[in-house]
């Protein structure tokens, strides 16, 4: 059964802050928007944590107040050579140690593409490369969590593209080291989502949200602000808290003229199209 649709008020102390939707801004910069702007929690990107470098960065956001929601990125796990298999083992045992350093208990898993056509193959590697990271994820009480990306990046990001498929990988393991991250612009489309969503309970380690705007000319680029596009994300997010799935809701937006825009238009936007749409 599809959720009931109301329209409450959605408080925006659920609101996290993505650090995509600001990317050409600054790690300190970005933290002391979101504390001017009462954001209580902030999603982190591996790549951003050059900026302060990885203990200033823990050290910077603990300074700031703010939670961190999640840590985004480990995965990529086909590879085309043991030698590189044993790399990127390593960089992924590095984003768990970075996660736990950082204050949070979520890795976002972007799982890679295949490197030779087999995509069979690839989603193998997948597994493998995520059993391999057990022992690690325990040790430093870090979950880790699939998250499906749209069909459409599958030659170049991800070889797991519908929630069904995170689903079923995030099955084979613990609940308690491995689950799945629902983000709407890359699960919005797909006939069995709510189903799905229902498959996920006690296993949903996030929430991201944003729109699919029309046309969409670069599928990478132009997500929108929340509200601006055909995404249902008010049903989704009370199938998401009809699963278990209470925290915090990153607003996660790749898209240039928003990244252009001052932090302090960006905040307050982001915050009124939460409360509206979400």
């Amino acid at each position: 059964m599809l959720p009931t649709v109301d329209r409450e008020v959605l408080p925006t102390d659920r609101l996290s802050l993505n650090q995509m939707t600001t990317d050409l801004r600054g790690m300190q910069e970005t933290l002391d928007a979101c504390a001017r702007h009462g954001i209580s929690t902030i999603g982190l990107w591996r790549h951003k944590l050059d900026d302060l470098g990885l203990a200033e960065t823990a050290r910077a956001v603990r300074a700031s107040g703010l939670a961190v929601s999640s840590l985004c990125r480990g995965g990529f796990f086909p590879v085309a050579s043991e030698a590189d298999r044993r790399l990127r083992h390593a960089d992924n045992q590095r984003a768990i140690a970075e996660a736990a350093e950082l204050g949070t208990s979520v890795l976002v898993l972007v799982c890679g593409p295949a490197v030779d056509r087999d995509l069979e193959a690839a989603r193998r590697m997948v597994v493998e490369g995520i059993e391999a990271l057990l022992p690690d994820t325990e040790s430093a009480g870090v979950v880790l969590g699939v998250e499906a990306l749209h069909p459409v990046y599958t030659a170049e990001r991800s070889v797991i593209v519908s929630l069904a498929q995170a689903n079923r990988i995030a099955a084979l393991f613990p609940p308690e080291l491995v689950g799945v991250i629902v983000d709407a612009y890359h699960v919005w489309w797909d006939p069995c989502l709510y189903d799905e969503i229902a498959v996920a309970s006690g296993r949903i380690l996030g929430f991201h949200v944003s729109d699919w705007l029309v046309p969409s000319p670069d599928p990478l680029m132009s997500r929108g602000m929340m509200g601006d596009g055909v995404i249902e994300l008010h049903k989704m997010r009370l199938a998401v808290e009809s699963a278990g799935y209470r925290g915090p809701i990153e607003v996660e937006i790749f898209n240039r003229a928003i990244w252009e825009m001052p932090l302090d238009d960006v905040l307050p936007l982001a915050k009124a199209r939460f409360q509206e749409t979400v």
